[in-house]
């Protein structure tokens, strides 16, 4: 008999009037998060069948411009720690952090 488990983590959009979100909470009650508010969610999932991956984006209307560019340069920096884990690319992650480098430096995120 199998001993697997699932975990739930649920992402609650508020809409305005014209469907834009005003607010976004989620919950990851295995992980100790319970109704917390966010300004950004960014959820990739990867569809094998079809081979390419679902996407969704949503903001706030009130997510200010600086924290969503510091939010990119930190996804992009994870994603490039995940890359280097999931698939052992030495070579191709530390081209992947030259980039994030030169992003945050054409962002101006790092003095």
């Amino acid at each position: 008999m199998s001993n697997s488990m699932t975990s739930e983590i649920k992402v609650k959009v508020t809409l305005d009037e014209n469907r834009i979100p005003e607010k976004l909470t989620w919950t990851a009650r295995d992980g100790g998060v319970e109704a917390e508010e966010s300004k950004a969610v960014l959820l990739s999932i990867w569809d094998h069948k079809a081979k390419e991956t679902m996407r969704i984006d949503l903001w706030t209307k009130d997510m200010p411009v600086d924290e969503m560019k510091q939010f990119f340069h930190q996804t992009l920096v994870a994603m490039t720690d995940t890359f280097q884990r999931a698939t052992g690319d030495e070579k191709m992650a530390a081209t992947m952090k030259d980039f994030c480098d030169y992003f945050a430096e054409k962002l101006e995120l790092i003095k």
